[in-house]
């Protein structure tokens, strides 16, 4: 007998329906065909002690299965369950005539429970695509599925509840989530404030300022001055994730297996913070079954880079065409993923090997030229993406002790929300472009004009401050939201004063 049953392949963040033929018919032996990996191969060890734990049988006939479209890679365990109820059904011990409603996905233990999976959303959401009536999961990744409407997902715990559901003897209840309700029911839920840093109020204002234009920013100062601290704060004021923004986030980690058991759908915009000794290939996704990267599990939100100068050059300049792009296209001989990569990133380093150059108390011990040199090990191009530089100082002990309550995070981000209208509004007809760290030459000049007074002050601080030619577009990017943070339709003097303040690694005296 000649059975179908339906899995699904995910590549990239997107997933393709695969058809599982299954014929049983005389003979004594057992053949899998359509391109699977080896843990797909051994399925049949998994799928055997199952069935006989559950008093099933597997069958002692001619068993040939093949996974269309036959050149599309099958990896991974999860065609376990799919591959395990085809058999079932091709040698007439569960019933057929409901299968093709349905996209079945799990993995099977010895004894037949059911194990979690990854990528379960991508999923979803092409089978609600091709018009599946439900999809059939494990039961930790259901909550997950049931994101996407119109879909009835059915979470499982063990392959009796599948065969006795395609049977008729049971019947089980669809997970339902309210997509809206859980999304705005946690999406401010954040443990950390910025009401709980004392002093800083020059980098809370160039936090601030970046979070509005979407600005990559560098802080740099000694050991214990604040930097990690306010980096973990910088999603609080970004501004919420929209749904759609969500769904994608979701996605990402979805297939990465970062999803937290129990969890639906993100609602935080994603922090990640990897180690300075993290490979390229970990940072930007690859692999020999390519997955995400950091870059890529940051998306829509913020990748923070501690102690920047301590990564391997190689791994920081893999970083600029992603900067650039928003996406990373990871390419093989015979494939090629694309993962979005749209995130905001923030860095933090030492101002030198011993931490405490420009200390208001303690000497640098540094020898001459070292401070310099360590700057250096940030190449030009990659600081040319970056577009606010900040020094963090010290918090005095009296200012730690008695300062008064700070700003809160829901204050900053409502001025930071405001702003970022005002740049949606401006950019409404050009694709790709939501904040005005994403301009380009063009754009500058046509939304960033300088008064008079405006523009004679730049050009002075270039000449005084020995500012570089790179540093002009990125103040007038700066300035730009200043303004717009200030509700001003053109950009003041004020304005640009401000944004010359941030480009401290630019200076020619930098570190002499």
């Amino acid at each position: 007998m000649l059975v179908k049953t339906f899995g699904s392949a995910v590549h990239g963040i997107k997933a393709t329906t695969i058809t599982i033929e299954v014929s049983v018919s005389q003979g004594v032996n057992f053949f899998l065909v359509g391109l699977p990996d080896s843990a797909v191969k051994e399925s049949q060890q998994r799928i055997t002690s199952a069935l006989e734990t559950n008093k099933f049988k597997f069958p002692k006939k001619r068993v040939v299965i093949n996974m269309a479209p036959a050149d599309i890679r099958k990896e991974g365990s999860a065609y376990d369950l799919p591959l395990a109820v085809g058999i079932l059904a091709a040698s007439e011990q569960i019933k057929a005539d409901m299968l093709q409603e349905f996209v079945i996905m799990g993995e099977l233990s010895l004894d037949g429970t059911i194990q979690p999976i990854k990528g379960v959303l991508p999923i979803a959401i092409q089978a609600r695509e091709e018009g599946f009536r439900g999809f059939m999961v494990p039961k930790q990744n259901a909550q997950e599925a049931a994101v996407v409407n119109n879909l009835e997902v059915y979470g499982v715990n063990n392959i009796k509840e599948v065969i006795d559901f395609f049977n008729g003897n049971t019947q089980l209840e669809p997970t339902v989530i309210n997509t809206r309700e859980e999304f705005f029911s946690h999406a401010n839920d954040y443990d950390v404030d910025f009401s709980d840093v004392k002093g800083q109020e020059n980098v809370k204002r160039a936090l601030e300022v970046a979070a509005a234009g979407g600005h990559n920013i560098i802080m740099v100062g000694p050991p214990g001055s604040g930097k990690t601290m306010l980096a973990k704060r910088i999603p609080t004021i970004i501004p919420p994730l929209t749904l759609r923004e969500a769904l994608e986030t979701t996605k990402i980690h979805s297939v990465a297996g970062k999803i937290d058991k129990g969890t639906s759908l993100m609602t935080k915009r994603p922090f990640r913070a990897p180690h300075h000794t993290i490979s390229d290939v970990a940072l930007v996704g690859g692999g020999q079954y390519p997955q995400p990267g950091e870059i890529s599990l940051a998306h829509n939100g913020v990748l923070f880079l501690d102690e920047l100068p301590e990564f391997k050059r190689t791994v920081l300049e893999v970083m600029r065409q992603p900067l650039e792009d928003r996406v990373i296209t990871i390419s093989r001989a015979k494939f090629t993923v694309e993962y979005p990569a749209s995130f905001m990133l923030v860095a933090s380093m030492n101002p030198c090997p011993c931490g405490y150059f420009n200390h208001p108390e303690k000497e640098c011990v540094c020898s001459p030229g070292v401070v310099q040199k360590y700057l250096n090990r940030i190449s030009g191009p990659l600081l040319d993406r970056i577009d606010i530089h900040v020094e963090v100082i010290p918090v005095p002990f009296e200012k730690l002790s008695s300062a008064p309550p700070a700003e809160s995070s829901a204050t900053i981000r409502e001025r930071v929300v405001k702003a970022r209208q005002i740049q949606e509004e401006r950019f409404v007809e050009w694709k790709n472009v939501y904040c005005n760290a994403q301009m380009n030459s063009k754009l500058i000049r046509k939304f960033c004009e300088l008064t008079p007074e405006g523009s004679g002050l730049l050009k002075t601080a270039m000449e005084r401050l020995g500012l570089s030619a790179r540093a002009y577009d990125r103040i007038l990017k700066v300035a730009r939201t200043i303004a717009d943070l200030d509700n001003s339709t053109n950009i003041q003097s004020e304005h640009v004063a401000e944004a010359i303040q941030y480009r401290s690694l630019d200076r020619d005296n930098w570190g002499s």
